[in-house]
């Protein structure tokens, strides 16, 4: 794959980012793409070896060796064709997936993996640039209906497949605009909002049909919507955050991240805000909870907002460095190492190890301070390289930090039960999800399927498209008898 001597001659090079001075002002992408001559290198690093494990790192199972290697012959047409058959969606995860399929990388065990990301953005937008993807409507229709609820990319994903094998899909989406978190979390400086716009334009020109503003399970009834369509698949996310119940947290100013990140998109498009709840960080001390994407992009949004000041704090020790110190995994699992995104770029102010203990209010109801303290953890264990989770409190490092905007960005524990859940009376797991079989997606209700992080927990974009794929070929088979999707 590639040119047979190619990750000898050539180095890695990713899609670089815009100047840190130039793209704090703004709100657009912070990414710079690569020309064709840089990408068709690229490409020809990808090694002939045999068994690509990139292909195991993939959740979403991309042809990833055959699309670099006709990049590299720059044959994009072609590219795209093979990349558009495992991804509905290759310019969302070009742009925000982690890629795991370059932490499995072969050429990753000793030195830079391909930069399959890159190219992926790459072939993608090259196809919207020369017009090669266009609207795909079926050639005929099933006369069966299928309803879809969230527009997030697990949505996306199962409406177009399941629209592309005939049937009739209708898309519920309780917000203002389809995408779910792809529109209204994500933000903009990361992936700009016309990418997704523009793939939905293409699916109502194939003959899907969105519904926006509709919260099945309050403002309709979800048995209403399940009796109205042949089947139902519920790809609502997983939305309840994970809390920080202690000392203070009653105090205003202490919001959840998903409160604080869609306002801000929403200004971005011009779309309206609730003036008695803004939640802007301009010339604010802002202390970010969480050490993740989520609080990554907290980071980014309230230093372009113009905050007087930023904390961010994990709750973790910092990651290993690299993949072979104590702590992290060796190939080809992803690995747990440092990482540093655009945001961190800009100024990283991460602190880890740190435990907050209580906020400190002003008198007046509002907080002031955050009070916390540093831990001690145990050492990876030498074998399995996990590290056992318990921490000890180093006595005298408590300390306070100034807080007028705390943002808890500590993960999401499960889908939203008040609502369609409670109402359809879903059947849950362990954890709070949906419970659905992977495979077949059924809840325990006839009819009714359930995919993206609805059902296997909070996840990856790139995650959510494969469960999404997935489950609209189990519904196929549901209504049909058989598939002509592709598995995956």
């Amino acid at each position: 794959m590639g040119k047979v001597t190619g990750f000898m001659e050539f180095d890695r090079r990713a899609t670089p980012y815009r100047p840190v001075k130039e793209r704090v002002q703004d709100w657009r992408e912070v990414l710079r793409p690569l020309n064709e001559p840089q990408l068709r290198r690229q490409g020809a690093r990808c090694m002939d070896c045999g068994i690509p494990f990139c292909h195991t790192g993939c959740p979403i199972n991309n042809i990833i060796p055959d699309w670099n290697d006709l990049v590299y012959r720059g044959r994009w047409a072609e590219a795209l064709r093979v990349l558009h058959s495992t991804n509905n969606f290759p310019e969302f995860t070009g742009r925000i997936c982690p890629a795991p399929c370059e932490a499995a990388c072969v050429l990753g065990i000793n030195d830079d993996p391909v930069s399959i990301k890159s190219i992926e953005m790459a072939i993608a937008d090259r196809g919207w640039q020369e017009g090669w993807i266009r609207p795909e409507p079926p050639p005929e229709r099933t006369g069966m209906t299928v309803a879809v609820v969230g527009s997030g990319p697990a949505g996306l994903a199962a409406a177009q497949q399941l629209n592309r094998a005939g049937h009739q899909v209708t898309v519920y989406e309780k917000n203002e605009v389809p995408g779910g978190l792809l529109v209204l979390g994500i933000p903009d400086f990361k992936m700009e909002k016309h990418l997704v716009a523009r793939r939905v334009e293409q699916m109502e020109a194939e003959g899907i049909k969105f519904r926006c503003g509709v919260r099945v399970g309050e403002g309709v009834e979800a048995a209403k919507v399940v009796s109205e369509h042949d089947a139902v698949v519920l790809c609502i996310g997983s939305e309840h955050p994970r809390d920080l119940p202690i000392p203070g947290r009653d105090l205003a100013g202490i919001h959840f991240a998903m409160n604080f990140l869609p306002q801000q998109n929403r200004r971005v498009a011009g779309r309206p805000v609730d003036p008695g709840f803004d939640l802007g960080a301009q010339g604010k001390h802002v202390v970010i909870i969480g050490g993740g994407d989520t609080g990554a992009d907290c980071l980014g949004t309230s230093r372009r907002q113009g905050a007087a000041g930023i904390h961010q704090f994990e709750l973790l020790p910092k990651p290993p460095l690299t993949r072979d110190d104590p702590g992290a995994l060796p190939w080809p699992n992803w690995p747990f190492t440092f990482k540093v995104e655009s945001s961190h770029e800009e100024g990283d102010v991460r602190d880890y190890a740190v435990n907050t203990k209580e906020f400190i209010g002003d008198g007046h109801g509002n907080v002031r301070a955050l009070k916390a303290v540093r831990l001690r953890w145990p050492d990876p264990d030498p074998v399995t390289g996990r590290r056992p989770f318990r921490f000890d409190e180093i006595p005298g490092s408590e300390f306070e930090v100034p807080a007028d905007l705390v943002l808890l960005a500590m993960g999401f524990l499960h889908p939203v039960h008040k609502g369609l859940v409670d109402e359809l009376g879903l059947e849950k797991d362990g954890r709070g999800n949906i419970k659905a079989g992977f495979g077949e997606f059924r809840t325990s209700i006839p009819k009714v399927f359930a995919a993206g992080d609805a059902r296997r927990g909070q996840s990856l974009v790139v995650w959510a498209i494969a469960e999404g794929r997935k489950a609209a070929r189990a519904v196929d088979v549901h209504l049909t008898g058989s598939s002509t999707l592709p598995a995956h």
